[in-house]
């Protein structure tokens, strides 16, 4: 038997974290055995939706007419939808109704974290949901000194550079004023974001923001997955200064790596203890004396304690749950 995993307009989604979760799908299915498709010209069993464009909507009613469960990702929340891009915020109640549309459709909603289920649950769509992380592949995220030492060259680094790194999407919800101000408070680090977004959907401040003149603040763009990989173990710190995720798969990318961290100290993170597995403030002034105390060495490291947090959210243990899930959806389900 097979799942269809279904992501419409993959071109458009591949740099987003709705593109790497749907990478980690697939690795996990492999992982637990489970034959699935990327295309809905193969015959399958259950569709298991990531997106919320018109054809993947179009995708769960056939399906339901053709008798198959429909698994609903749910991926995005009105929550996350604001702050993010121009008229994002005037646009959310026309969002709001079409995500719950969407979700509707659907035998089981899948969502990466409690927090987000709690947010769901709050829309009254009155469909079965439950939790399963997005997942990482723990084997993926280490690097060698000589990657190190190359990755530094090509961004202009010095060796014994102190780097503060942040990975996400250019807009305001990720906290990129944040990190712009912190990078003014503290000329002594070097500040790097990857990621893009085209200017034209961006607010006049967020444009602002990306063009402030700082020999200590780069902007290089989007890189590739194994690029990242590198600039994780180059780190001193790494950063997440959003305001709202469903789960945040940078996050579990930077635990993997064994990378210090520091987060906003939001309620999507509470399976995160302060000071236990990572670090959490709430203004900039916080984030500058936390990012301080980690790089000097004044506050202990904590990233064994955060890596086995995100052990337990490793792709074969994703992969278990969601063989799970179908044989819920479909009881005659079976993997090969």
């Amino acid at each position: 038997m097979r799942v269809y995993l279904c992501s419409d307009f993959q071109h458009l989604i591949k740099e987003s974290g709705v593109g790497r979760a749907i990478e980690h799908q697939q690795i996990a299915l492999e992982t637990a055995g489970v034959s699935h498709t990327l295309s809905s010209k193969e015959p399958f069993d259950i569709i298991h939706i990531n997106t919320i464009f018109p054809q993947s909507y179009l995708k769960a009613k056939k399906a339901q007419r053709d008798g198959k469960a429909v698994i609903y990702h749910a991926h995005s929340t009105i929550e996350d939808f604001k702050n993010s891009f121009f008229f994002a915020n005037a646009l959310a109640p026309l969002f709001g109704w079409w995500l719950k549309k969407c979700y509707k459709t659907a035998d089981l909603i899948l969502t990466p974290s409690a927090y987000s289920k709690s947010l769901i649950e709050d829309y009254h769509i009155h469909r079965p949901i439950e939790v399963v992380s997005n997942g990482i592949d723990l084997n993926y995220w280490n690097s060698t000194e000589e990657e190190v030492k190359q990755f530094k060259t090509k961004y202009g680094l010095e060796p014994d550079a102190k780097i503060i790194l942040s990975v996400g999407l250019q807009i305001k919800r990720k906290g990129i004023l944040d990190f712009v101000e912190m990078a003014k408070q503290l000329p002594e680090y070097q500040f790097i974001w990857f990621g893009y977004t085209d200017p034209k959907l961006l607010p006049k401040e967020i444009v602002a923001a990306l063009q402030t003149d700082l020999p200590n603040l780069q902007f290089p763009g989007y890189i590739n997955r194994d690029e990242l990989r590198v600039a994780y173990q180059a780190a001193d710190l790494y950063v997440f200064l959003t305001h709202e995720e469903t789960e945040g798969i940078v996050l579990l990318e930077a635990l993997a790596s064994k990378t210090n961290t520091l987060v906003r100290d939001l309620p999507v993170f509470s399976a995160y203890k302060q000071q236990q597995h990572l670090y959490k403030g709430k203004t900039v002034e916080e984030f500058m004396t936390l990012a301080k105390g980690i790089i000097e060495g004044e506050l202990p490291s904590l990233v064994e304690q955060g890596y086995e947090v995100v052990a337990e959210r490793s792709l074969p243990k994703i992969g278990e749950q969601l063989k799970d899930y179908y044989q819920i959806v479909n009881p005659y389900f079976y993997s090969e």
